[in-house]
C-alpha cells in the first residue's frame, strides 16, 4: 500500500450489507483490522446508538445503518461493533439518542444530528453546513463524516522525534496557512503543510531549532464570525477544534489524493531531516461547539455532561473558563483518557516533538471547576512513558482568572513566561526602576522558578506571540488598531507596553525609523542573551506588520500573512536575528543557555558565572528608582569565552566600566546603535576593545567577548 492509499475510496456500492459483530471496547475510534473495522465510542447516558456507513465520505446517503444492540454491542458505557469486510476510505458517523434532561442532567442528545467520532483521524467536510448543525433539523446531507484510515503503512525513512535538549532549543511560532499563503511566497502549494517544506531552507538559514505551529487540529474554517465591508471574517487562527486526532484538511494541497495524515507526516519528516523539531499548539480547553447556542458536532451529542463543565444550577448552560463559550472537562476520566491518548498518537504515529497547551491552566481544574493540587490530566501527561522525551509547554493562565506562572503543576512543564514579556517591554521602552526585575529575567527567572525546584528551561521567554502586536508594531504603535475585526476596536488587550518612538504607525521620518530598527534589535538581543528558552514569532525577523492590529484572529489576508518581500527589504534585521542566534548557539555554549541556575562558581580567571554591574562595575543600582541601565559579565568555563553585556535604555549616551581580564582582551560582537553590518559582526571579525571604559549610545546594547 502506498502513502496515498488511505484516500483511495471504494468505488462500488456494497450490494449486500456488511456483517456486524459484537466488536470490542478498545481501542476507541475506528480501528482497521485484517478482515474489517472495529468501532468503539463512549456514550454513558445514551439509550440508542446508530453507526452510519458511507461508501464515499461525502455521499449524501449511507449505504448501511447499524443499530447497536445494548445487549450485544455495549459493555458498561462503551458501545462497540466489528464490521466485517469494511475497508480504508469508508466514511462513517453516528446518531445517538438518550433521555432528555437538559436542566438537571445536562443531556443534549439529538438523534437528528450526525456526529463525528472524537477519535477520528480524518474528516470529510465538503457537505458541512454549520447552520444546519443547530436546532432540531436533521443534517444528514450537510454534516461532516469521519473516515476510516489505514495509517500503518507510511515510509518514515527511519525518522523519529529529535529529542533536542530544551536548553538548546530556539522556538519559531508560525501559522501553517499564513506562512506561505501570500503570493509573495512563490510557493507551489501556498498555505499548506507542503508550503512549509518549500520554506525549510529559509528556516534553516535563520537558525531556529523548532517550529511551534498554531493549531492544526481539525477546526471549522468555514465558520463566518461576522462581515466587514462585505467581506466575511472567519476563524483564521484555528483555536476552535472539534477533532483532536485529525490534521486540519484545509492545510492540504491534495486532500482527495493524499490523506491529511500523510501530508502532515511529509512535513514533519522533511523538517526533521534538517534538524528542526515540530511543536504543536494544542487546544484542549474548549471546542468548536461553543455555548448553549452553538452547533452539535460530536461531544455535545455523545456526552455533554462528560466532556464539558456545566453550570451546576442549570446544566443547559456552560461554564466558560476559556472565554470561548465552553470549557472541556479535562479531568473527567474519559476526557483525560482522550487527551493523553491523543498526545501519544501525535508522538507515536506523527513523530511530533512537543506541545504547547493553550490556556493550559484549565487542565488543572477539577470537575467542579476548582483548581486541583494534583490534577490527573497534567500529571498523566507529565508521567506518560510515551511522552517522556516530549517537550510540554503550558500557557499557564486561562480566561477564568487562573494565573499559574511559577506554580503550574508538574516539574518538567515549561511555561510561557508572561513576566519576561512584560518586564522586557517596559525596560526597552524606557520605564525606570526595573533593573532588579530585568536581571531576574535575564538570569532565567530564578525568582519565579527556583524555589519550587524548577530550572531555567521551565521558562519560555518571548517578547511577542501570535496574540498581540508584532515586534515591528510594538515599536510603531502606542495603541491597538483593530477596526478591521469588526468589533469597534473593543477586542484585543488595551495595554500593550509599547512605544511608537514618536509617531503612531508608519512614517517617512528616517530618524524615527532608525530608532525603531534599533529598538527591534534591542528586543532581539535581550531575548537571545537570556537564560531560558527563547521563542520568536514568524516575521519579527523581517519587521512584519499587522498595521497595529493586536488581535488578528479573524484576518486570513495580508494583515496576517508573512510578506516574503520583506525578507529582502529588511535583510539587515534578518541578518541581525540570524547572527544573534548563531552567537547564542556557537560562540559561548553553554554560558547563554544553561540547564541550571547560576550558583556563584568562579572560573580560572577569577570571574563568577555571573556578575552584575551598572555604569560602574559591581554597582548595579538595584534600588535606584530612576535607573534604566544594567550590565553583567558571564564567566566562561572550560575554555569558553567570557561575555560582557551592557544595556543602556536611557535616552543619553553613557560611559560603562568594563572588567579587566588576565591574559585575555575584550572584543566587540554587538552594538545595536550601529548600522548594519557593524551592529553585529560575524565570528572571527570582532574588533578589539581598548581601555577600561566603553561608550554605550542611548537606547542600545553592546556585547563583548573575551579572547
Amino acid at each position: 500500500m502506498t502513502a496515498t492509499t488511505p484516500f483511495t475510496f471504494q468505488t462500488e456500492l456494497a450490494t449486500e450489507k456488511y456483517p456486524a459483530e459484537a466488536g470490542r471496547t478498545h481501542p476507541l475510534g475506528s480501528t482497521l483490522c485484517k478482515d474489517g473495522v472495529n468501532f468503539s465510542i463512549f456514550a454513558e447516558n445514551a439509550t440508542s446508538v446508530e453507526l452510519l456507513l458511507f461508501a464515499q465520505p461525502n455521499d449524501l446517503e449511507p449505504i448501511q445503518i447499524i443499530q447497536l444492540d445494548p445487549k450485544i454491542n455495549k459493555t458498561f458505557h462503551f458501545w462497540h461493533t466489528f464490521v466485517k469486510g469494511l475497508k480504508s476510505g469508508t466514511g462513517y458517523a453516528y446518531r445517538i439518542d438518550g433521555h432528555q434532561d437538559l436542566h438537571q442532567a445536562g443531556n443534549r442528545f439529538n438523534k437528528n444530528k450526525i456526529l463525528l467520532d472524537p477519535y477520528s483521524k480524518s474528516n470529510a467536510t465538503v457537505l458541512w453546513n454549520r447552520i444546519d448543525a443547530l436546532g432540531s433539523k436533521d443534517n444528514l446531507t450537510t454534516s461532516m463524516r469521519s473516515v476510516v484510515l489505514d495509517i500503518s503503512d507510511y515510509d518514515w525513512e527511519d525518522d523519529r522525534p529529535l529529542n533536542r535538549p530544551m536548553s538548546d532549543t530556539i522556538i519559531y511560532e508560525l501559522h501553517i496557512g499564513g506562512f506561505t499563503r501570500s503570493p509573495s511566497s512563490n510557493c507551489q502549494h501556498k498555505g499548506t503543510y507542503s508550503g512549509i517544506i518549500e520554506k525549510i531552507p529559509y528556516l534553516k538559514k535563520l537558525g531556529i531549532t523548532a517550529v511551534e505551529l498554531l493549531p492544526i487540529f481539525d477546526f471549522d474554517e468555514t465558520e463566518v464570525l461576522r462581515e466587514v465591508d462585505g467581506k466575511p471574517l472567519k476563524d483564521y487562527w484555528g483555536y476552535n477544534p472539534h477533532s483532536f486526532f485529525a490534521p486540519e484538511v484545509s492545510y492540504c494541497y491534495a486532500p482527495k489524493k493524499k490523506s491529511p495524515i500523510n501530508e502532515f507526516r511529509d512535513m514533519v519528516k522533511a523538517l526533521h531531516k534538517e534538524g528542526i523539531e515540530v511543536i504543536l499548539d494544542v487546544v484542549f480547553n474548549h471546542t468548536s461547539e461553543g455555548n448553549h447556542q452553538g452547533p452539535t458536532i460530536n461531544f455535545k451529542g455523545i456526552g455533554n455532561s462528560t466532556y464539558y463543565h456545566l453550570v451546576p444550577w442549570d446544566r443547559q448552560y456552560y461554564m466558560d473558563y476559556s472565554g470561548c463559550g465552553n470549557t472541556f472537562n479535562c479531568n473527567h476520566p474519559i476526557a483525560e483518557k482522550l487527551i493523553v491518548e491523543c498526545l501519544e498518537f501525535w508522538v507515536k504515529e506523527m513523530h511530533v516533538d512537543g506541545f504547547r497547551f493553550d490556556e493550559g491552566s484549565i487542565l488543572s481544574r477539577g470537575q467542579d471547576g476548582v483548581p486541583m493540587s494534583h490534577p490527573p490530566a497534567i500529571w498523566h501527561i507529565e508521567t506518560s512513558a510515551a511522552l517522556a522525551e516530549t517537550k510540554i509547554i503550558a500557557e499557564a493562565w486561562d480566561a477564568g482568572g487562573l494565573y499559574m506562572i511559577g506554580y503550574f503543576p508538574g516539574y518538567r512543564w515549561a511555561e510561557w513566561n508572561g513576566h519576561f514579556r512584560d518586564d522586557i517591554r517596559r525596560f526597552i521602552k524606557g520605564d525606570p526602576g526595573l533593573v532588579g526585575a530585568i536581571a531576574a529575567r535575564i538570569a532565567g527567572s530564578a525568582d519565579i522558578y527556583q524555589d519550587t525546584g524548577h530550572l531555567p528551561i521551565n521558562s519560555i521567554n518571548f517578547i511577542t506571540c501570535h496574540d498581540g502586536f508584532t515586534l515591528n508594531d510594538l515599536v510603531s504603535y502606542n495603541d491597538k488598531h483593530n477596526e478591521a475585526n469588526g468589533e469597534n476596536n473593543q477586542d484585543g488587550i488595551n495595554e500593550n507596553l509599547s512605544w511608537n518612538c514618536g509617531v503612531e504607525g508608519e512614517t517617512d521620518d528616517l530618524k524615527i525609523d532608525a530608532l525603531r530598527q534599533q529598538q527591534i534589535k534591542n528586543f532581539a538581543a535581550i531575548l537571545l542573551l537570556s537564560q531560558g528558552v527563547p521563542m520568536i514569532v514568524a516575521g519579527d525577523e523581517i519587521r512584519r506588520t499587522q498595521k497595529g492590529n493586536n488581535n488578528a484572529y479573524c484576518q486570513d489576508n495580508e494583515i496576517s500573512w508573512f510578506d516574503w518581500n520583506l525578507v529582502e527589504k529588511n535583510a539587515d534585521i534578518f541578518r541581525f536575528f540570524k547572527l544573534m542566534i548563531e552567537f547564542r548557539n556557537c560562540y559561548c555554549n553553554p554560558a547563554l543557555h544553561r540547564s541550571h541556575f547560576f550558583n556563584g562558581e568562579v572560573n580560572e580567571r577569577g570571574l563568577a558565572d555571573i556578575s552584575w554591574h551598572g555604569c560602574k562595575l559591581y554597582s548595579p543600582g538595584w534600588h535606584d528608582p530612576d535607573s534604566r541601565v544594567l550590565a553583567y559579565t558571564l564567566g566562561g568555563f572550560e575554555g569558553h569565552a567570557d561575555i560582557h553585556i551592557m544595556l543602556n535604555m536611557y535616552w543619553e549616551d553613557l560611559e560603562f566600566e568594563i572588567p579587566l581580564l588576565q591574559d585575555r582582551r575584550w572584543y566587540k560582537v554587538v552594538d545595536t546603535a550601529e548600522p548594519s553590518p557593524a551592529d553585529i559582526v560575524e565570528k572571527g571579525n570582532e574588533p578589539m576593545v581598548s581601555g577600561d571604559v566603553y561608550h554605550v549610545k542611548n537606547r542600545s546594547i553592546v556585547v563583548l567577548i573575551s579572547q
